[in-house]
């Protein structure tokens, strides 16, 4: 049985990670903004026989994140997944820029993950891993513009994820960036092209077999290297 912490646990990615690591007999900490908002996480966790418990946590606020963590206990913690997300501005991208839009997305993607890492940091020892979703739009390789601030944040947040990974291999700690895939959620749409069960799969699977010498890499859902 895995320690497991899920942020951005509410919906979409994030929810369905808490539903398949619970059904694996995993002890699952779910955090969300607002808990009470989602009803959909309140059952599962119901239906767990107490292997997941739903924790408030605002992944901007410092003070949030620590009592969050706080609330977990002193335990060791083998699997943290950095889900909690926003797309940010989409438009108006140029001139009448929503400024403090555009900040709090860097907020949620770059400082967010950081604030988490921290918070759980002296609880994680040799073999544990800290996977956070990015997205194929953050590589230099998409070969399309727009949702510049989304796209910067999470480009962003993979190039500190990757120091960080250097940072801590002395540790044994184990660091993956993610693309989940274009998932349908409330961000993805009912187009987007696969299921949050499909994608989640996928991470668990990633999860499950990320090494130390991979650490600070970026990969997709299915298993496959994504170019930076």
């Amino acid at each position: 049985m895995a320690e497991v912490v899920i942020t951005g646990a509410g919906r979409g990615i994030g929810l369905e990670l808490v539903r398949q690591h619970a059904a694996a007999g995993d002890r699952v900490y779910a955090m969300a903004r607002d808990p009470g908002a989602a009803p959909a996480l309140a059952e599962v966790a119901a239906a767990s026989a107490g292997r997941v418990s739903v924790h408030a946590m605002d992944v901007t606020d410092d003070a949030s994140v620590r009592a969050a963590a706080a609330a977990t206990g002193s335990g060791p913690i083998d699997l943290v997944y950095n889900v909690a997300g926003v797309l940010g501005t989409v438009s108006p991208e140029f001139g009448a820029v929503d400024w403090a839009a555009f900040d709090a997305t860097f907020d949620v993607h770059v400082k967010g993950p950081l604030r988490v890492l921290n918070a759980f940091l002296p609880r994680l020892g040799a073999g544990a891993k800290v996977l956070s979703l990015s997205s194929q739009v953050a590589a230099s390789t998409w070969p399309y513009g727009g949702y510049h601030a989304y796209a910067a944040s999470k480009a962003a947040m993979g190039r500190l994820m990757r120091g960080i990974a250097m940072d801590l291999r002395d540790r044994g700690i184990v660091i993956g960036i993610v693309h989940p895939g274009y998932v349908q959620t409330d961000m993805g749409g009912p187009g987007a092209d696969i299921t949050p069960e499909a994608s989640a799969r996928g991470i668990r699977a990633l999860a499950a077999g990320w090494t130390l010498e991979r650490s600070g890499d970026f990969y997709k859902w299915n298993g496959e290297p994504h170019a930076w």
